[in-house]
């Protein structure tokens, strides 16, 4: 598999003022033996333009359209035309370092297939990046550097969307663009974690994130919080979750009432624990809310934890300690 073809997908919309910085970056990668795969996903600016520009002068450069809307119809049939060994995707309003492509087949090559090539990233922004984003990266970059990802998978996205590789039949195995599901990004690194790719450890950056005020990410409804906590719930219930657990949900604040309220509406029984003193002892949604230290008396304890300041995640894992159970086994942030 040595020079194996590597197929980079990329669905775009609208990144006029971006694009070409994006696809440069790929031309000039220090690997060679690539394609692009280029989905157009209904754009009403100059992007299609752009795209064929690069694509006339380029024969690695491959432009379709999409015959539906949306991103996840867009990468599907980007992936249907791709012919690599290895599957890598990109963002259009985005760039990549030169070695980027390179680093990533080689970890790969050395590592063999049930792996997972991620890099570092970094933001960038004219505006200066949001305290919110500056956070995500430092936290990202820290679980990419040792390959740890996976370990806090239900807080955030573990793996950056526009910055990974894989082999194709690990691809294939995890059930490729299939699912329906938003956001389409965080589904695809559950089904990654769900059939136990490792991540490879990687200590530098190899893609550059923009932000901006109109990003996919920013502005559409897919990648609203309520998404992100249906996805969490859907893939613990499935993959941490047996009918032997006895469930348990700590924090009664928006999160905490979010999930307590999908679950009611399962009818998955759960116990329902908070330090608010207001709240204790309060019936909301048929569910009596306990004292934490109800926790010292469930046995098989699986526990969500949906607080999110820091200094009380410190004391959560201070307690959980004390009872011998164990993070990402026992307990689990989400978020």
């Amino acid at each position: 598999m040595v020079n194996s073809l590597v197929s980079i997908l990329i669905p775009f919309k609208n990144v006029e003022d971006y694009f070409e910085e994006c696809l440069k970056s790929i031309q000039n990668q220090t690997y060679k033996n690539w394609e692009v795969i280029a989905v157009n996903d209904n754009s009403s600016d100059n992007s299609l333009l752009i795209a064929n520009q690069f694509a006339a002068e380029d024969d690695r450069f491959k432009i379709f359209s999409n015959d539906e809307s949306g991103i996840i119809t867009a990468l599907r049939k980007a992936y249907t035309h791709s012919s690599g060994n290895f599957i890598s995707r990109m963002d259009a309003d985005d760039h990549m370092t030169k070695d980027r492509i390179k680093i990533m087949v080689d970890s790969l090559l050395n590592e063999g297939q049930g792996t997972l090539a991620v890099g570092k990233v970094k933001y960038f922004s004219k505006t200066g990046v949001n305290n919110g984003y500056d956070r995500y990266e430092k936290w990202l970059n820290k679980l990419t550097a040792t390959g740890e990802n996976f370990k806090e998978i239900y807080k955030e996205c573990v793996i950056p969307s526009p910055c990974w590789m894989v082999h194709k039949e690990d691809f294939d195995k995890c059930g490729a663009f299939t699912p329906d599901r938003y956001p389409e990004d965080y589904d695809l690194a559950f089904r990654f974690y769900e059939y136990r790719l490792k991540c490879i450890p990687c200590t530098t950056t190899l893609h550059y994130w923009r932000d901006y005020d109109n990003r996919t990410s920013r502005t559409s409804e897919h990648y609203a919080q309520n998404y992100f906590l249906d996805i969490k719930l859907h893939y613990f219930l499935k993959l941490e979750f047996k009918p032997t657990d006895n469930l348990v949900v700590w924090g009664a604040g928006k999160k905490g009432k979010t999930i307590a309220s999908l679950l009611v509406e399962n009818n998955i029984p759960f116990h329902w624990v908070c330090d608010n003193e207001k709240k204790i002892g309060k019936d909301i949604y048929g569910v009596l809310l306990e004292h934490y230290s109800a926790l010292q008396n469930i046995e098989n304890t699986k526990c969500i934890i949906t607080v999110a300041n820091v200094e009380d995640q410190i004391s959560i894992i201070a307690f959980f300690k004390e009872l011998n159970l164990k993070p990402a086994v026992d307990y689990f942030f989400f978020c």
